[in-house]
């Protein structure tokens, strides 16, 4: 179950977590605890959502306060790239890209790309999400880590499949791998067209599965979550927790594209701890 912490009687921010695990911290924000306004109200992170800038630097200032240095952001495409925030270039390029290319802060200076992978303590990953789901993806034993936005396009094309790949080539001692599943939109809200079934069952017909056919016909909803949990177990995952949020439904908590299109973003923050007990 999702582990949540609500600051109550404060305006600090509540965020979303999993069961812990050795050398690793993480969690996903809500829209509780900042200052945006509006449709924005009011902890979001996105700088290219519509807020006010004045309002997400000063979110993200507070969110930078509890960590261990500046979040990797990424410019995200719904696509497979892998980006090694140790080495400061592409694990998995985009189509087209050059694997020596360098990237920054979040912006047009960030790398495009959807999944990013460290080996050294204090390096923050991070990415943004408001109905796609963040994922964390980390060896058992505390020292290789990954994050990952999988929407439907990127989960498609292989995201989780080409960070678990990245993250085996940094560590090949690991002996098993974890991920934790965020929020995301459930399958009750999420319809989709008969492209996306096609996207996912053309190659695996085990996929069909998490889909379920809509009264109407020619329509369907997608379990993205399952799906997820589905193709990280088939790639050798094998502890793996979903957090069982929908951003969709709730309202009060969450930032949804599909339920209010003009809205926030959420971000999932990941990073090695470097602990002197782990084996």
């Amino acid at each position: 179950m999702a582990n949540l912490t609500r600051h109550d009687d404060t305006d600090a921010p509540a965020t979303i977590s999993g069961q812990a695990w050795p050398g690793v911290n993480y969690f996903c924000t809500t829209r509780a605890g900042g200052g945006s306004r509006g449709v924005w109200t009011s902890f979001n992170l996105g700088e290219h959502a519509g807020d006010d800038p004045t309002d997400v630097a000063a979110n993200r200032q507070v969110l930078r306060a509890g960590l261990p240095g500046e979040p990797c952001w990424l410019r995200q495409v719904h696509g497979a790239a892998v980006w090694d925030a140790d080495l400061g270039c592409y694990a998995v390029c985009p189509t087209g890209a050059d694997g020596a290319a360098r990237g920054g802060p979040e912006g047009e200076a960030a790398p495009p790309a959807d999944a990013s992978i460290t080996e050294r303590p204090g390096q923050v990953l991070a990415i943004l999400t408001a109905d796609c789901l963040p994922i964390v993806i980390a060896s058992s034993d505390g020292r290789a880590l990954g994050v990952a936005h999988a929407g439907w396009k990127g989960l498609a094309a292989g995201v989780l499949e080409n960070t678990l790949g990245c993250l085996r080539k940094r560590a090949p001692q690991a002996a098993s791998w974890r991920a934790w599943i965020g929020p995301g939109i459930g399958q009750v809200h999420f319809e989709v067209g008969g492209d996306v079934l096609d996207a996912f069952t053309c190659k695996d017909s085990g996929a069909r599965t998490f889909f379920a056919a809509r009264p109407a016909g020619g329509k369907w909803l997608a379990d993205l979550a399952g799906l997820a949990r589905y193709r990280l177990q088939r790639a050798g995952v094998s502890d793996i927790e979903l957090s069982g949020e929908c951003t969709y439904r709730r309202d009060r908590l969450y930032y949804s594209y599909r339920r209010e299109h003009v809205t926030g973003r959420m971000a999932t923050l990941a990073w090695l701890t470097g602990a002197s007990d782990l084996p």
